[in-house]
């Protein structure tokens, strides 16, 4: 070992004490030529990982992230693994029928698509076959990465609960189930989140979980009504809930809208789409993409037959019996030639068609006011009538109303307008892929997703400031 001459000097000061000192002296010695060897040759402490700790790895401290999250930060439940991971390990018994594995495969996106037409060559790779109720996969596979997740949960301001609701309850809505099955998971899920002292403290108060089905699908009252009783268990009183489709007088729930084909992964990509859309040629006024219900009185019946009958005006795609299931290239091309869309109640009055057909620049038009109506605000505002038309289907019933006449009384320039804003709102309708994490994002956008935790997380500051301000 190199010595520096400091170190040679206390060498020699011990050979001269174990000849003449005593031996107090010698230990006395030793300890400063210890002292003065670690203050000179210090041991540098191990580094710390910052990737996260996903891995057992130490995470990026909650104050390095603050500066990028002036509303807060996000705790990400790890809940057992029969709410979320079981079920996707089990994804060929979630539906009666079929197997929903391809479904939520590929952290929700699922499968990539093939045969696709009226898609540049160089977009195909940011489209696959996304399945409607498959939010819930996609909003846990997102959280894990975001920007504003925080793993210590003290220093979080709002807690994320990664349940698959619709995924536990949708195994048992079509099939002669009892309440008790589909309220089972639902059940057990708060139990847990019950005794955990983030909930304690707060009561579920700036907590918060995502349902990839319809809010009616949780909102069972009677034991022989449809769905489950998730919504009305006294757990979930406080509780935020991002739903594809919300009750519009539940303060508790926010809309978030539907998942579509496509999942850019840039800014760039995003860019290219919208231009895409925007230089289309257009062919027909409007078009109707549904099925037929065998019920009387049948309002979607109604539009098919229309759209038959205006066959020069309107482009029907007839998506009777599982045709258009899992979506198809006809579906996207005829919103890309269309000017307008026919955007009906579903199975309930919302439908990711309306997004189908916004994201191909396409006006959507509705015939019921629930609908829109005080849903999606956070993504498409408070305006409907920017970026879609109304008309009231009794009119069209009774046939004192023309849809192509009604149309058609819209001007060169408004119809150019709506569709810019139509164009505008993409980014904010559109999920990401989440392959991609935000910290590898070097030209990223606010997609769906980070619209939703935003939205989140101010909403719980301002909460937390009103109760500060009540409290002074």
């Amino acid at each position: 070992m190199l010595l520096t001459k400091s170190s040679r000097h206390n060498d020699s000061s011990i050979r001269f004490c174990f000849n003449s000192c005593s031996k107090l002296s010698v230990i006395l010695v030793i300890q400063v030529f210890v002292l003065d060897f670690v203050f000179r040759f210090p041991v540098k402490p191990p580094a710390i990982d910052r990737k996260g700790e996903e891995e057992g790895r130490i995470a990026i401290p909650p104050e390095r992230k603050s500066e990028k999250c002036p509303n807060g930060m996000m705790y990400v439940y790890d809940l057992p693994a029969m709410f979320n991971q079981e079920l996707l390990d089990r994804c060929g018994d979630l539906d009666p029928w079929n197997s929903r594995c391809n479904a939520i495969s590929n952290r929700g996106l699922g499968p990539p698509a093939t045969g696709i037409s009226g898609v540049p060559e160089n977009l195909i790779p940011a489209w696959y076959w996304t399945d409607m109720f498959a939010g819930e996969v996609m909003y846990h596979s997102r959280a894990l990465q975001h920007k504003c997740r925080t793993t210590a949960a003290e220093s979080a301001a709002a807690f994320y609960i990664p349940f698959y609701a619709g995924l536990a309850v949708g195994k048992y809505l079509f099939t002669n189930s009892t309440a008790t099955e589909r309220d089972l998971y639902c059940e057990k899920v708060l139990t847990w989140i019950g005794d955990q002292p983030p909930w304690k403290r707060s009561n579920g108060s700036d907590h918060f979980t995502m349902l990839g089905r319809m809010t009616w699908d949780f909102r069972r009252s009677r034991d022989g009504d449809w769905g489950s009783s998730f919504i009305h268990m006294p757990a979930m009183k406080n509780v935020l809930r991002l739903a594809v489709e919300r009750d519009p007088w539940d303060p508790m729930e926010v809309s978030v809208p539907y998942p579509t084909g496509f999942h850019p992964r840039s800014k760039s990509e995003m860019d290219q789409w919208r231009s895409y859309v925007r230089r289309r040629r257009r062919t027909r006024l409007y078009t109707f993409v549904g099925a037929r219900r065998q019920v009387a009185g049948d309002f979607r019946t109604l539009l098919l037959n229309n759209c038959y009958n205006d066959s020069n005006s309107c482009r029907v795609v007839d998506c009777s019996g599982r045709r258009c299931y899992d979506g198809t290239s006809e579906i996207l091309e005829a919103f890309l030639s269309s000017e307008f869309c026919l955007q009906p109640r579903g199975d309930a009055f919302t439908r990711r068609s309306t997004f189908d057909c916004m994201l191909a620049g396409s006006i959507p038009v509705f015939f019921w006011n629930r609908s829109i109506d005080r849903q999606y605000e956070w993504f498409l505002g408070k305006s409907p009538a920017s970026f879609s038309v109304f008309i009231d289907r009794r009119g069209v019933k009774n046939r004192t109303t023309s849809i192509r006449k009604v149309l058609e009384g819209y001007s060169r320039d408004e119809v150019k307008k709506m569709r810019e804003t139509v164009i505008s709102l993409i980014p904010k309708f559109v999920y990401r892929n989440s392959s991609i994490s935000d910290e590898d994002q070097n030209e990223g956008f606010a997609d769906a997703f980070d619209v939703a935790i935003d939205g989140v997380l101010r909403r719980f500051k301002n909460s937390r400031n009103g109760r500060r301000k009540n409290q002074q």
